[in-house]
């Protein structure tokens, strides 16, 4: 099954519902938000101080030269731009401090939502993708957001009081100075609506990227036994080419306002002189006034020059922002129903009534499966490859549901049934079974958390991982890497099935248990195995028929439908049989 970058279940929702759903992360924090925000006000408008200053200085000294020069103007300066320079320095820790904690409960979010999505979401989205979206996209949305934002207002407040010191010393140049500065605003409003599919595009190529990274620690010794680090390098450059591409297509829809908002700068002031020194000469104003309203002016084009990079950052924080409302907005499709009730053992049976299921519409996997399972009974499943032998034990711990039909333990269909509860009463042994960083107890204990350490020693006794533990300097403490890497095969299995042992669940899956290792690893691990299945429902998806043999019931599924179920024995008196073909090839002579 292919996989995209295009998380199909995430609704699209109106624009503001995106803020709506952002709001319960910002509410917390919201006095010292407001607090900063507010910090940005006298920030601003601190600005102005200078410009509004140099009215009577120019006036008195440079103009009347009296010598009762205003010597506290100095004086007066300095000390508002100390106190500009404080007030800064509060406001950037304080918004340092709201986004991050922002950001950390995004990511809890985020992370809680990852982990409650059903296995379906995994296998349309590849990990890149995940990490972007699941990660990357927090702390552009709410980092990016909380300094840009800081850096906007006070911008903004800035201009604001620069303005009040233009329209207090000449309202006609003010005029002037006012629609130069509309103009050069207005195509702010386009620049969302140009950016948006170019930041789509980015984001997927990042994601692209990162996947990249994954499959090379991965599968780092198949690049290596195939020689396919030029095709490896090959599919990274093909991206990264890409995604160079649309960083310059993201220059070119941008990079023009800082300098168009310079032309047009240059233009307010221009016209400004012009028309100040015809005031000048007509007494309309003074020279105190015009310097004043002159030096107003440069400041306020200042940042607005720079604003045009400043917004497109904020767009970029707001589209991020939208997609994590998105995600967030997703609801796991395999979920608890109201008042589910909660599964306590298995008193009688499990049954597949007339079950069916696909991965997509257009391919059916399962057709009418139907099956009754006592418990504490063994059932194998054969067949041939991709027969639907591993989806028929999915469906059971709801890795995925049922497109038609139901699936009962005692009568009650499991989608009625509390998920926790059916999970716990189930113990699924894989093929690949994956372990986490960490030691062995670590991975064991994660079948039983407050397991005691005789509860342990049981498991490992079970499991033949007894000696192996008793053979490493750190015993259990013993590091075994990222997913089990410092552990043979049969050691990594014989681990899952300690995990799965101290979990003590009434029902059992093994799902190609032993298909992945060596004769002598193998009788081992059915050894540990076998202990296993002991008083249990067990169900065993198999390859090798060696091991399904003593199985209560063995069940034969080919291209998705039941073609053969019954003991060893009936099976292989059914002439030209499915399963007495399958055990002639592997056992004959």
């Amino acid at each position: 099954m292919s996989k995209n970058h295009k998380t199909q279940e995430a609704p699209k929702l109106p624009f503001w519902d995106h803020y709506k759903i952002m709001w319960p992360f910002v509410r917390p924090y919201l006095f010292r938000a407001l607090l900063a925000v507010a910090l940005c006000i006298p920030i601003g408008a601190l600005d102005a101080v200078v410009a509004l200053a140099l009215k009577p200085y120019m006036d008195v000294v440079l103009v009347d030269k009296s010598d009762q020069s205003p010597a506290y103007i100095p004086l007066v300066i300095v000390a508002f731009t100390i106190v500009q320079g404080a007030l800064n320095y509060a406001a950037a820790y304080l918004n340092g401090w709201v986004g991050g904690k922002i950001t950390v409960d995004v990511k809890r979010a985020l992370f809680r939502k990852l982990l409650f999505l059903e296995p379906a979401f995994y296998d349309k989205n590849d990990s890149g993708y995940i990490i972007q979206r699941f990660s990357s996209d927090a702390d552009a949305a709410c980092n990016g957001l909380i300094d840009n934002i800081r850096l906007f207002l006070s911008r903004v407040f800035s201009s604001l009081s620069l303005i009040g010191v233009l329209i207090y010393n000449s309202w006609q140049l003010s005029i002037i100075a006012i629609l130069v500065l509309v103009c050069a605003l207005m195509p702010l409003s386009q620049v969302r609506r140009m950016i948006k599919n170019t930041i789509k595009k980015q984001v997927e190529e990042s994601a692209t990227i990162l996947t990249n990274y994954n499959e090379t620690y991965s599968g780092c010794k198949t690049i290596a036994s195939y020689n396919l680090q030029e095709h490896a390098f090959d599919k990274y450059n093909n991206t990264v080419t890409k995604l160079f591409k649309l960083s310059i297509k993201m220059i070119q829809k941008t990079a023009w306002m800082t300098p168009m908002l310079h032309v047009v700068a240059s233009i307010g002031i221009g016209a400004v002189i012009g028309y100040g020194s015809y005031l000048i000469v007509n007494g309309s104003i003074t020279s105190g006034n015009f310097v004043s309203f002159l030096t107003a002016l440069i400041m306020l084009y200042g940042p607005i020059k720079n604003i045009g990079k400043n917004f497109s950052a904020v767009q970029v924080s707001f589209l991020a922002i939208e997609r994590i409302a998105e995600i967030l907005g997703l609801e796991p499709k395999i979920r608890n129903k109201p008042r589910a009730a909660e599964l306590k053992k298995v008193k009688s049976e499990i049954c597949f009534d007339n079950i069916s299921f696909s991965y997509n519409p257009d391919c059916s996997v399962l057709k009418n499966i139907s099956l009754k399972v006592k418990a504490g009974t063994t059932t194998a499943i054969v067949g041939n490859s991709g027969g639907g032998k591993s989806t028929v034990v999915s469906l059971l711990p709801r890795f995925y549901d049922v497109c038609a039909g139901k699936i009962t333990i005692d009568g009650h269909d499991i989608r009625d049934l509390m998920l926790e509860s059916l999970r716990d009463n189930i113990a699924v042994v894989f093929q690949d079974n994956f372990l986490f960083s960490g030691t062995i107890r670590d991975n064991i204990l994660l079948g039983k958390p407050d397991a005691s350490d005789a509860e342990i020693g049981k498991a490992l006794e079970m499991a033949y991982l007894k000696e192996f533990v008793d053979e490493q300097e750190d015993g259990l403490d013993t590091d075994i890497g990222e997913r089990g890497s410092l552990l043979s095969g049969g050691q990594r299995q014989r681990l899952a099935i300690a995990r799965a042992f101290i979990k003590n669940a009434p029902i059992v899956i093994l799902d190609e248990a032993t298909s992945a290792l060596d004769n002598k690893s193998e009788a081992v691990v059915q050894k540990a195995i076998d202990n296993l299945m002991q008083d249990r429902t067990v169900f065993v998806i198999a390859h090798r028929l060696s091991t399904v043999q003593n199985a209560d019931e063995i069940v034969v599924i080919n291209d998705g439908e039941i073609i053969e179920k019954g003991s060893h024995e009936k099976l292989l008196q059914i002439p030209g049989g499915a399963y007495a073909s399958l055990y002639n090839a592997q056992f004959k002579k």
